[in-house]
């Protein structure tokens, strides 16, 4: 049982936010006072990696410290999760805590409204995004219509959303001139300071997930935001006329989006906007904790920030996310703050993966391993707890993995019978990252040495052959390790 000691958990995720786009993270040209603040009162992890590039699967994946390949949620779309896999919200509900959540969960298909599991969340404000499953339930948008007596086509553009096959929403992004108060980002604030005002007198730890749908497309960040940044001063996606013949080759590992394109003057529109969204982000952090301190909760309370995994943001020649595995696509922000018990003001730059916040908090928090299985217990989440303390100096990981299974096109018409899935994994060990494309020909192979922006693909050069079997072994080792042998041992037989 969680004791009266127990901290409280302030779990802070994004939704497709890159590594780069934090000050503290080495961006100058970005506005983020509060994540820098955050950062300096906690630890940088610098070099964490998501276990999937789209949301379903990573997320199923950081909440119970497995592949998204163990827990058997491998593409966004699937019906459910599964009953024999813990969240790691519910093992500590189970353990004294009170959990809540407003936003984005998505471990099990958000295609007409999300369908509950056992979850571990007491309060829950559901909102996948700002505009989809109005009518089959989104409590942000009857917050806007039934608190704060708006018309949602006052708040919207009134656009059908892109083609999934089905109209899902009369309405694809924001006005530019939309309060921010009334936003998404906003309400989810809103929602989890009301609970924790709610906590103050409790003798029983707390758990707040604050998902946040921004800074997901569509860019529509409020022009308040947005012009904080001007287009042309902005930095260029990390591009080269090569991309285009590589992306020509992997184009049967298709990635989702548009084909692959130049950046041009739009591109730097769009980066102004997202920059704008992660400034908003920004702003409402800034406001929980401040509240946190407020209320004498602040010294009681971890703050863990990340995103559930990145976007490719005109890199490449690519935008949104999919089957790629550049930087910007799986490496992510992770800073934890406890101010008085964890190191202040260091940045690890060792390998982490999204999976090692599971066992982190189980760790802290005294609750037995989730999911333990012996024969994948060398390729799950490991606890930051040493580096987090100061007993240890710098993360111990080996490598990192990245998974991509059977997603669909979000771009062709949707048919469940018939789409062509594609398979495809990462390992990279800290300098070398490879890339398989499973029953295709072409693969990736990148020296982040000599390479760091992933231009120069060595995965046909002869010279390289011996130690691209080297790691064509460590990641088949690694991946055969991460799968869920089935049922509980019983007998020798």
């Amino acid at each position: 049982m969680a004791s009266e000691r127990s901290p409280n958990i302030l779990w802070i995720t994004t939704d497709q936010q890159r590594y780069d786009t934090i000050g503290a993270f080495g961006n100058k040209d970005i506005n983020t006072p509060s994540l820098d603040r955050l950062a300096e009162e906690g630890i940088i992890f610098s070099n964490t990696y998501s276990q999937s590039t789209v949301c379903q699967p990573s997320r199923a994946s950081f909440l119970t410290g497995l592949y998204p390949n163990t827990v058997h949620i491998n593409r966004n779309g699937n019906r459910s999760f599964p009953k024999n896999v813990e969240l790691v919200t519910c093992k500590l509900a189970d353990c004294g805590y009170r959990c809540g959540l407003a936003g984005k969960l998505h471990i099990a298909s958000a295609w007409k409204g999300e369908e509950r599991t056992d979850d571990g969340y007491h309060d829950f404000h559901d909102s996948i995004s700002p505009f989809q499953n109005i009518e089959e339930g989104n409590d942000y948008v009857d917050w806007l219509v039934n608190e704060k007596k708006v018309d949602l086509n006052e708040i919207f553009v009134n656009e059908p959303i892109c083609n999934f096959g089905h109209k899902e929403s009369n309405y694809s992004h924001y006005k530019e001139d939309l309060p921010p108060e009334l936003h998404q980002t906003t309400w989810c604030v809103e929602k989890a300071i009301e609970f924790i005002e709610g906590r103050q007198k409790s003798e029983k730890p707390w758990l707040f997930s604050v998902n946040f749908f921004d800074p997901h497309p569509p860019f529509d960040a409020p022009k308040k935001y947005k012009d904080q940044y001007n287009p042309e001063e902005l930095p260029q996606p990390s591009f080269e006329e090569s991309d285009l013949i590589l992306q020509q080759k992997l184009q049967d590992a298709y990635h989702q989006t548009t084909k692959p394109q130049r950046p041009d003057q739009k591109s730097q529109e769009k980066i102004a906007s997202y920059y704008g969204m992660v400034s908003l982000i920004d702003e409402q952090v800034g406001r929980l904790v401040d509240f946190l301190e407020k209320t004498d909760q602040r010294e009681d309370t971890i703050i863990i920030f990340h995103s559930d995994h990145g976007t490719m943001l005109g890199d490449h020649g690519l935008w949104a996310k999919g089957c790629r595995f550049y930087e910007g696509a799986v490496r992510v922000p992770l800073i934890i703050s406890w101010p008085g018990k964890f190191v202040e003001g260091y940045q690890n730059d060792g390998l982490v993966e999204l999976t090692d916040i599971v066992p982190t908090l189980a760790e802290i928090c005294g609750i037995e391993p989730l999911n333990p299985t012996d024969s994948i217990e060398e390729a799950q989440g490991k606890s930051l707890l040493p580096v987090l303390s100061g007993e240890e100096k710098k993360t111990n990981r080996d490598f990192v993995r990245c998974e991509y299974y059977d997603s669909l096109n979000m771009y062709a018409p949707y048919n469940p019978e018939k789409h062509d899935p594609t398979y495809a994994t990462m390992y990279y060990d800290g300098r070398y990252k490879l890339v398989v494309y499973h029953g295709l020909k072409t693969g990736e192979l990148y020296d982040h040495e000599s390479d760091p922006e992933e231009f120069v693909n060595l995965w046909d050069e002869p010279q390289m052959s011996k130690l691209k079997m080297e790691l064509l072994k460590k990641s088949f080792d690694k991946s055969m390790m991460a799968t869920d042998p089935g049922p509980p041992l019983h007998g020798r037989y």
